[in-house]
């Protein structure tokens, strides 16, 4: 049995890659640019330095990508027109961490978004007060799949990485997690990770709506007093 589980949080506990997506295929288009969602998946899981590389080269350069990400970021201020979050919870999501919360599980998140943006975001959706700790891409100097993110998770949980579980979207994640020596459980999103990936995983899921059952096999039944 495990004693933690560390989430990522772009794609997994949030639906974040499709909007972000959508407002790159748009900011595309008002530079007379085709970008189809293959393109666009190459960056997807990648480092900020690495997904900017990649999209000003797919934009015609520095200048369209200073251009496009302007765009993009008017784009992800707007609210739908509904009232609904840009960014919803994964289905599943709340659930989990609610289930997790009632076995007395310490949980973490560990996100190459930066320590302000997860808590802006978790906190905007009533999620925050499911976690102990945090880390950000911008507290540590290598990006997944370096496995820094992780260790750092890890260590503000008080909990040796082998304790742990991490739940992953993508394959630079995944990789981030096993090089840390967490067990990964992967729930693809946009992009499924390769089968060298989904090989070393713990197991791989459609949902975090899947995980629920796995409860008592993953993590110790809560004290008494939780149950009382």
């Amino acid at each position: 049995m495990f004693a933690a589980a560390i989430f990522d949080m772009d794609g997994l506990l949030i639906d974040s890659e499709r909007p972000i997506m959508a407002a790159w295929i748009e900011a595309a288009h008002t530079l007379d640019i085709e970008l189809s969602h293959s393109q666009y998946l190459q960056v997807v899981g990648l480092s900020t330095v690495e997904s900017e590389q990649i999209l000003a080269s797919l934009l015609g350069g520095p200048e369209a990508y200073r251009h496009a990400i302007e765009h993009v970021r008017r784009y992800l201020q707007l609210e739908r027109a509904d009232g609904s979050p840009l960014f919803p919870i994964k289905p599943g999501a709340a659930e989990f961490l609610s289930a997790l919360r009632e076995r007395g599980i310490r949980c973490a998140v560990a996100s190459s978004s930066t320590r302000r943006q997860i808590e802006a975001c978790l906190g905007s959706l009533g999620l925050l007060h499911h976690f102990s700790a945090f880390a950000g891409g911008d507290e540590v100097a290598r990006a997944k799949p370096d496995p820094a993110l992780y260790l750092l998770a890890a260590e503000r949980l008080g909990v040796a990485p082998a304790d742990c579980i991490a739940f992953e979207d993508s394959e630079n994640g995944a990789r981030s997690a096993l090089a840390a020596g967490l067990r990964v459980v992967v729930v693809p999103d946009l992009k499924h990770p390769t089968e060298a990936i989904t090989g070393q995983a713990f197991h791989v899921l459609e949902s975090l709506h899947d995980a629920v059952p796995h409860l008592p096999h993953w993590f110790p039944p809560a004290p008494a007093e939780k149950l009382a």
